[in-house]
């Protein structure tokens, strides 16, 4: 297949063009390459793929309204993974239009290119930053989803509203797959993992928020991979059982699905932080702190709906996914 893949410098965006070129895919990588963190780090990502013969790199803004037109035009895509937006919940209390452009002009511009151009399916990166105040666990894609605690949160609620309409005015087959704390190599070093590995083996104390009171369902970047690289593979089609009486919030009578991609095994920080000094063999000094604004305390994902639809669900043992991570985190940063 021709595949367009937005994101494909960032962290899981980069990881599915790999294993979409190694099953015999073509893949055009977009990116804007903006400076969030470090851009030699998705340089690095991006010199992986550059010497594929189907791989080609184009660097635009998705809110680049004309320039989207014009490559969604020319591609002609037989599919589009959409996983390129402005990360970070912190982030977004200093900087929320950011926010705004990215996530929310640019996936609009991405629905209309894949409306006007056949696109035969679009998988979508959302979050699950989206169950903000839900207190009801695992976090369910059959929940209401309508109290988030960040606008990073409501713009992935937004995006799952938008491909929703397309999918009922247009027909379009949309699937929206809402991440949990993803981790693994060639991460984002503005995460816990990056953040914490950095502070630990350069004798820095590390913050941990909420007192350490946190629970994460950290789900490693193989297992997301093979979710999407599923999902992708099977059309979103109308539920057959909708019942309008009582909406299911992951699926619809029209070609529109949600589903959770998380480890369904949430993890205390205080043991996410063990496992790494497990792996680094040093000890973290730990400053505790309170929960940030944005944050919420725990993360669970059900995964029932992924693994009923693509009979996958992901599994990865967290010390042997920071085991990889610490590998590679010395290789590439050679510590």
């Amino acid at each position: 297949m021709k595949i367009l893949l937005t994101g494909a410098a960032g962290f899981i965006g980069s990881a599915v063009a790999a294993r979409l070129l190694a099953r015999g895919d073509e893949v055009v990588g977009l990116d804007n390459l903006n400076d969030y963190y470090a851009v030699s780090l998705k340089e690095s990502r991006l010199a992986q793929l550059t010497p594929h013969a189907n791989f080609r790199f184009v660097k635009m803004d998705l809110a680049d309204r004309t320039g989207m037109a014009d490559l969604f035009q020319a591609g002609q895509f037989d599919r589009v993974i959409h996983l390129a937006a402005q990360a970070g919940v912190r982030y977004s209390l200093q900087n929320p239009l950011a926010y705004i452009d990215s996530n929310v002009v640019g996936f609009a511009n991405v629905l209309e290119g894949c409306r006007h151009n056949q696109v035969a399916h679009l998988v979508y990166a959302s979050s699950s930053s989206v169950y903000g105040g839900n207190t009801k666990m695992p976090f369910s894609e059959h929940d209401a989803v309508d109290h988030p605690a960040s606008l990073y949160a409501a713009t992935k609620k937004a995006n799952e509203l938008m491909a929703h309409t397309y999918s009922h005015l247009y027909a379009l087959p949309t699937t929206g797959l809402r991440f949990f704390t993803v981790y693994g190599p060639w991460g984002r070093p503005d995460m816990a993992p990056i953040l914490f590995t950095q502070a630990i083996l350069e004798g820095r104390p590390i913050d941990v928020f909420n007192h350490g009171q946190m629970q994460r369902d950290f789900t490693y970047i193989d297992d997301i991979v093979e979710g999407v690289l599923r999902t992708v593979d099977r059309i979103a089609t109308p539920d057959a059982t909708y019942d309008s009486a009582r909406p299911d919030p992951a699926t619809s009578h029209a070609p529109y699905r949600i589903f959770n991609i998380g480890n369904s095994s949430p993890v205390p920080l205080m043991d996410f932080i063990g496992c790494l000094e497990k792996a680094l063999g040093k000890t973290a000094h730990k400053r505790l702190l309170p929960m940030q604004p944005g944050d919420v305390s725990a993360t669970f994902a059900s995964t029932q709906a992924l693994n009923d639809w693509v009979g996958f669900a992901p599994g990865t043992p967290l010390q042997d996914g920071i085991n990889r991570f610490v590998a590679w985190y010395r290789d590439y940063y050679r510590v």
